[in-house]
């Protein structure tokens, strides 16, 4: 038995009783698989906390079902980053999708998420998935006008993901997405990495027209309140009536029809961090 802690800042962190089950060093990170007593199985890269099984359903919910709803008609779809599977999983849960691009630059990632978090990974295999081990900035650049919806769904912006933060990435995005495309991407917590939430906004508002922030409450990342930012030229993304009857067909445990109605309802603490960005 060891304790485990993850540093949110210099001053305060997440600290876990955990079995450690898995440690391995990729080409590109430190892979760590956990057992704790609260949380389930719990993977971390680097150090910090991606995934557990006891809140995973939160955060890949929201990420992948707003957008997904708001947009007319999704086929094609690409995911950056989420080698854990939890947001594929999510996507296919939509039956107009019929092509889901996975674009994970470790493959190591998906090979543990695979052995050690199979109702997370369960759907990386499905005939529609084609799994792409690549640096996302440099996938997109082969990839024009081509997906109707891309979820970012990216590490923490330090190190190679922070550029996955900024205006010509998002460019980037715009231009892989197709006439009434739509990307959301994680933003960061508010609470405790302001600095990274508010660039991120400020990027994406200078590639796109329509902009929007939700939130989700997240217990094992930062400060619990963890953002997302959605964003499209042609989709008018804050009609949260759009598709709200389908909410019910989805099979979910955090997302919902009376979240999707309010997803927008900001704390005003927030709302004053984005006025000001």
């Amino acid at each position: 038995m060891i304790w485990f802690t993850e540093y949110w800042t210099e001053n305060v962190g997440l600290t876990v009783k955990a079995d450690q089950v898995k440690r391995i060093r990729s080409k590109y990170q430190e892979i760590l698989v956990l057992d704790t007593p609260q949380f389930g199985r719990m993977l971390i890269l680097d150090g910090l906390v991606q995934t557990t099984e006891k809140d995973e359903f939160i955060y890949h919910e929201m990420l992948a079902h707003p957008a997904l709803l708001m947009h007319p008609d999704p086929e094609r779809v690409l995911v950056i980053g989420g080698g854990d599977g939890g947001t594929v999983r999510e996507v296919l849960k939509h039956s107009s999708v019929k092509e889901v691009h996975l674009c994970e630059i470790d493959e190591e990632v998906i090979l543990v998420s695979e052995k050690y978090f199979p109702t997370i990974s369960e759907k990386l295999r499905d005939p529609k998935v084609k799994i792409f081990i690549e640096d996302g900035n440099e996938f997109l650049q082969e990839r024009q006008n081509y997906y109707d919806v891309i979820i970012m769904d990216s590490s923490d912006p330090v190190g190679a993901s922070e550029v996955l933060f900024q205006e010509e990435f998002y460019r980037k995005v715009k231009n892989s997405l197709r006439h009434n495309g739509i990307m959301v991407a994680q933003t960061e917590s508010p609470v405790l990495q302001e600095e990274y939430f508010s660039k991120a906004y400020r990027e994406i508002r200078k590639v796109f027209r329509n902009v929007g922030v939700y939130l989700a409450y997240v217990p094992t990342y930062p400060s619990g309140m963890w953002s997302f930012t959605i964003a499209s030229d042609f989709v008018d993304i804050t009609d949260t009536k759009r598709n709200i009857e389908k909410v019910k067909e989805l099979k979910t445990k955090y997302f919902c029809d009376s979240i999707y109605a309010c997803l927008f309802s900001l704390p005003g603490f927030v709302q004053d961090i984005l006025k000001k960005s």
